[in-house]
């Protein structure tokens, strides 16, 4: 990191219901460098311990689509956007995302790159949902790692 360090020797127990509650240095008393700065890696809500955590998905969005309801499908992830490949991609996962962006129900699934090809980063793959979850989060999938996928496989939605 950089800037400021807030807190050191942050000591909690495992059953605060936050940070704030855990005894610690006074707030900016510190003896440390950002070499050491914390980080944290949590697993999704019913995920069990020892499978590969998600990222939670922020901020969803279809583009280059006739309108907000339908496009090629990309999500935003580390401050950056990128698509989604289309293995597994189906209409129960694409009524999550019309779900999730407020956009009705799912009218179709698309891969092979229906609405475009995106650039830059493919973070997801193998998306696999039973239709019910109310975010992309929640569904499975070989998420914000390397995979074999190229931007000629990027999905898309279109939405009721």
């Amino acid at each position: 990191g950089s800037g400021q360090i807030w807190l050191d020797n942050v000591q909690c127990r495992g059953t605060e219901a936050a940070l704030a509650q855990c005894p610690a240095r006074p707030w900016g008393v510190h003896n440390c460098a950002h070499g050491e700065d914390a980080s944290v890696v949590c697993t999704a809500p019913g995920t069990p311990s020892g499978t590969a955590a998600r990222a939670p998905l922020q901020e969803l969005r279809l583009q280059d689509g006739p309108g907000r309801c339908a496009g090629r499908l990309e999500v935003l992830q580390y401050h950056q956007w990128g698509t989604v490949c289309t293995h597994s991609w189906g209409l129960a996962e694409a009524a999550v995302v019309c779900r999730q962006l407020g956009c009705g129900t799912a009218v179709a699934a698309s891969g092979r790159a229906a609405f475009g090809q995106g650039s830059g980063r493919i973070w997801l793959d193998a998306v696999t949902c039973a239709g019910t979850e109310g975010s992309l989060a929640e569904c499975q999938s070989r998420a914000w790692r390397p995979n074999s996928c190229d931007h000629p496989e990027d999905v898309g939605v279109e939405c009721s």
